[in-house]
């Protein structure tokens, strides 16, 4: 915990702003569906840096048994009018792409095997047929 705690600090002391990566953030709602920001490039003495792109960030919330989930995805859009109609289909593809990942995750999770620590099977059966006593661990297939 301590060393966690080292590493912690001495990251604080490398943070910096990035003079050549800086943004204005402004949010755009509609009150109902979600939240666009539109990330406009500035320099460093905050006059706008034509050199670089803005960016579109499309923000919604999904409910779900346990409570609203936020979701988050980039919208590639040229201007704002261009974001507002991306939205609806760029947050359905961030949402199939949330449920994919945590199908995946569940079918990790339900292929770890859970063999019993020594001392046998639970409820004292004593060591495995055919041998030796049971090693605790987990199995994990692949």
């Amino acid at each position: 915990m301590a060393n966690e705690q080292q590493g912690a600090a001495r990251d604080l002391k490398n943070l910096k702003m990035e003079r050549d990566r800086l943004y204005l953030e402004e949010v755009i709602t509609d009150l109902a569906s979600g939240t666009i920001r539109r990330m406009t490039p500035i320099r460093a003495d905050g006059a706008p840096d034509e050199s670089r792109a803005t960016l579109y960030m499309g923000q919604a919330q999904v409910l779900s048994a346990m409570g609203p989930l936020p979701i988050q995805f980039e919208l590639e859009a040229d201007n704002l009018e261009e974001a507002i109609e991306m939205f609806g289909p760029e947050a359905e593809k961030a949402v199939h792409r949330m449920l994919d990942e945590l199908r995946e995750l569940q079918r990790e999770q339900a292929s770890q095997i859970v063999v019993p620590a020594a001392g046998g099977m639970p409820g004292g059966g004593g060591p495995m047929p055919g041998g030796g006593p049971v090693r605790g661990g987990r199995i994990q297939l692949t």
